[in-house]
Formats: structure tokens, C-alpha cells, sequence
């Protein structure tokens, strides 16, 4: 059937079943159709006597056994109009089926009988949600340069002293604090920029430590507590000292939500303890990893940032060539599939929650929102989620990826054990379902079609799959044998040159070795 025209339908007459159906067909804007089936009176007459006997089973009609009223009995008892309804609802669940078959379409999912416009004849109206359609655009001219930077000395380094710091020996000292010392204070804040009615109350008092960081190691990253530089103001101070610091933060501070406001820290020393720092030897590498010598040590870390590195770096590329891709590809959904995201989504975010003690509604009365504010919320990202995830799924089957089954299983087993993992203690993991373990297999299977499809994207944005397929051809030539050309060119050489026949005019011009070379080429 051919595709139909928005707003245009298109009418179509089916003669396939006993008795006819006819199906007008109209496309929807949304990746839904409506479906138009006028029914026949012969067809909605068995219906009605259908219907009858069912509702003769139930009802109490005297002077007769349950289902063993004649029709008119019936229908004087319950009304013509029971009878009907109870028909309606026969007929809609026997021709659905075929109606879905006769007419073509690539349904998403179930449909709606949406509206009974006519009676006579009995007409009804079904909304259908479509599957998805994606028209990928030129993504294979997508280019954007793969940059992964190095991971310096420095950082493996850094990582190295935060070991060190982590490992530090603790001990009360009676003396001023200074640089590296471990200092606990009672500090508390209040906004001095707050409007009429607002609370001031920034941080309430309560006991932290802060360790004092030295002149030469700037805050680069900004995540020093409560702001870069505050450890400075603790050098000199013992125990007992107060002392009150204004700060305002900076327009460009990493807390977006204090750029500009003006805070006032008021804090009292309660202790001042030292830090000794371990050596930079084999005995540290033995009591933080299972390495005998500290070099052995220092290589894992470097390996470990240069792996997660690349992830990170992977991830963002990713993004930005999907980002690409995405202006130029159009993907059309029904609005099903995005309500289904979202309820993915709140289901997510209600596992979080769960972590932190708390429950969905007591999050959305800490908002001030209600369930249909969340869900318009979500919609965006829902959305965006499912315009990326059928893309890459579009891509995997345009380049005919292909997943190992053997690979599959080993994810979902590796999935299996984490999900018996994270049960608490003392519980058995309840024992999965046939249909449940294939939907997790089928999630699984997504993800690696997923993460396979991203892949490809970034080997053809970088330009790395077209490097490949060039050499392939040069590696295919340089698997031929030595010995196997030279045998072939030895072969050639021992074939006699034709003879003319008999009056044959014999050419003045030499041969030409052309098809020798040719041959020894191939």
C-alpha cells in the first residue's frame, strides 16, 4: 500500500475475508494513523447475538437458565442499547486484528478506538501509533578532528600526592597551624545580600576539617571548601582563635548559584593537628595496591588516567559528532514512545531518590510541582534521549553491525551478578522470569548496539575507518607469498610465444609485456 499524504486519505476496499471491510486509512502528523472501518450490517447482527448470549450467562432473567434466553427476551430485559455496547465491544476485539493486517501499516504498538461517528452503518475510528521512521542524512561526511591530549607527568604525579595525602599519619599538635596541617573548625555563613523575609542563614555551625594548602598548589580545578583559598586564612591560628572573613564570589565561580553574592564566614578553631605524609617508596605501594615496588604503582596510574582519559574524551567526541549527525537526520515517533521515556526517566530518578532516603512525592512538593509539571519537564530530555537512541540504532543496521552472541551472554551474565550483587545482605536475589531474563538480554544486546554504532561514528568522523578501508586493499596484496609471485612470473615466462598461422601478417612494432605486468600486478 502506497504511503498516504497528510490530511488526504486515502480509501481502500478489502474483499480478502468473508464478510467485507472497508478501511480508510489517513496519515497523522504525529507518526500515527487513523483508521477508519465501516462495518457490515451482517457482520454487526452476529455481534448483537453474541452479545446476547453473553449477557443471558450473566443476567438473572426470569423463567429461563442462565444463557438460555432468546434474544427479544434479552433485549427486552437489558434494552437494545446493552446489547449493543456489549456487540461493540466483540466486534472491536475480533476485526482489530485484521484490520492492523489488511491495512499495511508498522504499528509501534496498540491503538484506541477513538470515536463510533456513525451507527448506521456501525463505523468506528482507531488512532494508531506507528514505528519509528529515521532518514539518516549524509552522516559518513561528518569530519571533526580527534585531538586526545596527553596525560602529563604532572598528572600522574598529582595523583600520586593525593595518595599521599590520603595516607597521611594524623596527630594532635599546641602550636599555630601551618602549611599542610589539618585543622578543625566550627564555622557557620550568612548571606549579607539576602532580600526582606529570606533566611541569611548560609551554613549552619557545624564542626569540619580543612586542610591547609601550601602557596604553590593553586586551586586550578575551584573545588576547594567553602571557597578557593579560604585554607590560607587558617595559617597561624591555634586553638581557640576566631575570626570572621567577608567573601564575595566571583561572577565566573564554579557555583553558579552564588556568582556575585556576598557571604560572611565566621569560624573557631577546635583543634590544629599535623599531617606526615608517607615516603614515595616501595612500602607505600604495597599498603594502597597490590604492587611490590613503587614504579610498578606509578604505571598502573598512568595507565588508569590514560584509560579513563580517552573514555571521557571518547564520550564528549561522541556527543559532538551524534550532535552533527543529528541536524541532518529526521526521525519521526509517536507520542507513546516519548511517554514511555519519561516514565523511564521519573523510574530513574526515583531509584535515586531512593539512595538518598526520599520519595518522589515528598521531591515534588520540595519543588512545588505537581506530576504533569514533571512530566513536561522531562519531556525535552526525553525526547532528545529517543531521537539519539533510534539514530544509533538506524546506524547499526545501515552499516550491517553485527553483535558476537557469545559476547551478549557474557554481558547480560556480568549484568545478572550485579544485579544479585546489589541486593542487601541477607536476601536471596528473587528468581527471574523466562520473559524477564530476555528483556535484560534485549537491553544488553541495545547497549553494546549502542556503544558499537558510536564506534563506527567516531572511526568515520576522525577518519580512521577510511584510513582502514585503504590499507585493506594494500594488506590483502602484501598477504600474497614472495615465493607465490615469483612462481607465477616463472610460469609466464616458460609459456611459448604464439606463432603466426600461415599468411598472418606479423607486426613490425615489438611486444609489449603489458598483460605480464598486469597479471603479476593481480
Amino acid at each position: 500500500m502506497e504511503e498516504t499524504t497528510i490530511g488526504e486519505p486515502n480509501l481502500y476496499l478489502y474483499r480478502r475475508g468473508n464478510p467485507t471491510l472497508k478501511i480508510e486509512t489517513q496519515q497523522l502528523e504525529d507518526q500515527q494513523v487513523k483508521l477508519t472501518v465501516e462495518v457490515e450490517q451482517g457482520q454487526l447482527d452476529d455481534a448483537k447475538r453474541q452479545a446476547a448470549r453473553k449477557i443471558a450467562k450473566s443476567a438473572k432473567i426470569p423463567g429461563f437458565r442462565p444463557g438460555k434466553a432468546p434474544y427479544n427476551i434479552v433485549e427486552r430485559h437489558v434494552g437494545e442499547s446493552a446489547i449493543m455496547e456489549e456487540a461493540i465491544e466483540i466486534l472491536v476485539n475480533s476485526i482489530y486484528p485484521k484490520v492492523i493486517e489488511e491495512s499495511g501499516i508498522d504499528p509501534y504498538g496498540p491503538g484506541s478506538l477513538e470515536n463510533i461517528p456513525s451507527r448506521d452503518p456501525l463505523t468506528f475510528e482507531f488512532r494508531v501509533p506507528l514505528a519509528a521512521s529515521v532518514e539518516l542524512g549524509e552522516y559518513k561526511s561528518v569530519r571533526i578532528p580527534y585531538a586526545l591530549e596527553t596525560i602529563e607527568e604532572s598528572h600522574v604525579e598529582q595523583t600520586i600526592e593525593n595518595i599521599r595525602q590520603q595516607q597521611a599519619v594524623v596527630e594532635p599538635v599546641e602550636r599555630p597551624a601551618q602549611n599542610g596541617d589539618e585543622v578543625t573548625i566550627l564555622l557557620k555563613a550568612d548571606r549579607k545580600d539576602v532580600k526582606e523575609g529570606e533566611n541569611p542563614t548560609f551554613i549552619r555551625e557545624r564542626s569540619v576539617p580543612i586542610v591547609i594548602r601550601a602557596d604553590t598548589e593553586p586551586d586550578e580545578t575551584g573545588e576547594e571548601w567553602p571557597f578557593s583559598g579560604f585554607s590560607r586564612s587558617l595559617v597561624g591560628l591555634s586553638t581557640g582563635d576566631e575570626k570572621t572573613i567577608p567573601y564575595r564570589f566571583p561572577e565566573d565561580s564554579s557555583f553558579e548559584l552564588l556568582r556575585g553574592s556576598e557571604v560572611e564566614y565566621h569560624f573557631v578553631v577546635e583543634d590544629v593537628k599535623s599531617r606526615t605524609l608517607p615516603e614515595r617508596d616501595d612500602e607505600l605501594a604495597k599498603s594502597v595496591s597490590d604492587f611490590e615496588t613503587f614504579e610498578d604503582l606509578r604505571k598502573d596510574i598512568r595507565e588508569r588516567l590514560e584509560t579513563q582519559s580517552k573514555e571521557n574524551y571518547d564520550q564528549e567526541y561522541e556527543d559532538k559528532v551524534l550532535g552533527e549527525i543529528l541536524k541532518d537526520t529526521q526521525v519521526k515517533y509517536p507520542p507513546q514512545m516519548v511517554d514511555e521515556e519519561i516514565h523511564s526517566l521519573i523510574h530513574q530518578l526515583e531509584s535515586r531518590l531512593s539512595y538518598q532516603g526520599l520519595d518522589l512525592d515528598t521531591y515534588l512538593k520540595s519543588r512545588q510541582m505537581d506530576d504533569a509539571a514533571l512530566h513536561e519537564e522531562l519531556k525535552p530530555v526525553a525526547e532528545d534521549r529517543l531521537k539519539r537512541f533510534l539514530t544509533l540504532m538506524e546506524i547499526s543496521r545501515t552499516e550491517k553491525l553485527e553483535l558476537d552472541p557469545a559476547e551478549v551472554s557474557k554481558e547480560a551474565g556480568k549484568t545478572l551478578q550485579m544485579y544479585a550483587g546489589s541486593m542487601q545482605q541477607g536476601k536471596q536475589p528473587p528468581n527471574l522470569s523466562q520473559s524477564q531474563i530476555q528483556a535484560l538480554v534485549s537491553n544488553v544486546a541495545a547497549d553494546m548496539t549502542i556503544q558499537a554504532s558510536l564506534k563506527r561514528l567516531r572511526d568515520i568522523a576522525s577518519g580512521e575507518a577510511e584510513k582502514v578501508e585503504q590499507a585493506a586493499p594494500e594488506a590483502a596484496q602484501e598477504d600474497i607469498p614472495l615465493d607465490a609471485k615469483q612462481e607465477a612470473a616463472q610460469a609466464e615466462a616458460a609459456v611459448p610465444e604464439p606463432q603466426p598461422e600461415p599468411g598472418e601478417a606479423v607486426e613490425s612494432k615489438p611486444k609489449t609485456k603489458t598483460r605480464k605486468k598486469k597479471q603479476k600486478a593481480e
